[in-house]
C-alpha cells in the first residue's frame, strides 16, 4: 500500500521484487511438463476467474420487518436481532443444501436465514437471520471458490426457518 509518505526507492523495490518473482514463476513453468503446465493455467484460470457479482441485499421476511411501534407505518428496516434469538430454539430451524433451497424458492416457498453466513474471503455476511434467500445469493454463494463459509455446513446445507417457525414469528409482537 502506498501513501503520501512512500519513497521513490520503496516504490523502486517493490517493482525488483515483482520483477523477481515473475522471473522465478517464469523459470519454474518453463520446467514443467506439459501435463503439469495445463494443471497450472487451470489453476491460475480458478484464482482469476471472477465470481458472479455480489448479489443486493434481498430484504428481510415480513415477520421480521421492523415496525417501530408505528403499526400504521412499518420501515423497510428488520429486526435481526428477533430473527437471530428465533433460531436458538432448533426446532423452528432446518438445514438445506444449496439445490433444496433453490427449489423450494422456486416453488413460491419463502426461504429465509436462520444465522449469518459469512464467507472467508471477502469476510463480510451474505446472509443475516431473517433474510429471504435470492437466486442472486444462490449463484453469488456457489460462485464462490473459499475453504471457510461460517454459517453453512457442506454436509447439512443452510440453516433456515421451518414455516411454522416464521408463522410463529408472523404472529409475534
Amino acid at each position: 500500500m502506498t501513501n503520501i509518505g512512500t519513497t521513490r526507492s520503496s516504490v523502486a523495490y517493490l517493482i525488483e521484487v515483482l520483477v523477481k518473482i515473475v522471473r522465478d514463476l517464469e523459470d519454474t513453468t518453463a520446467e514443467m511438463s506439459p501435463t503439469q503446465q495445463a494443471a497450472h493455467a487451470r489453476a491460475v484460470q480458478k484464482q482469476t476467474a471472477p465470481c458472479a457479482p455480489l448479489p443486493d441485499f434481498s430484504g428481510f421476511h415480513p415477520a421480521f420487518l421492523d415496525h417501530a411501534g408505528a403499526s400504521d407505518h412499518p420501515t423497510p428496516e428488520g429486526d435481526v436481532r428477533r430473527a437471530y434469538f428465533l433460531s436458538y430454539d432448533d426446532t423452528r430451524c432446518e438445514y438445506l443444501l444449496a439445490d433444496e433451497v433453490g427449489q423450494r424458492m422456486e416453488a413460491g416457498q419463502p426461504m429465509v436465514s436462520a444465522t449469518f453466513v459469512t464467507p472467508y474471503p471477502p469476510g463480510f455476511p451474505v446472509l443475516v437471520p431473517g433474510q429471504l434467500f435470492s437466486p442472486q445469493i444462490l449463484e453469488f454463494m456457489h460462485s464462490l471458490d473459499t475453504p471457510e463459509v461460517h454459517g453453512y455446513d457442506p454436509q447439512a446445507g443452510y440453516r433456515v426457518y421451518t414455516s411454522k417457525a416464521l408463522e410463529i414469528a408472523q404472529d409475534e409482537p
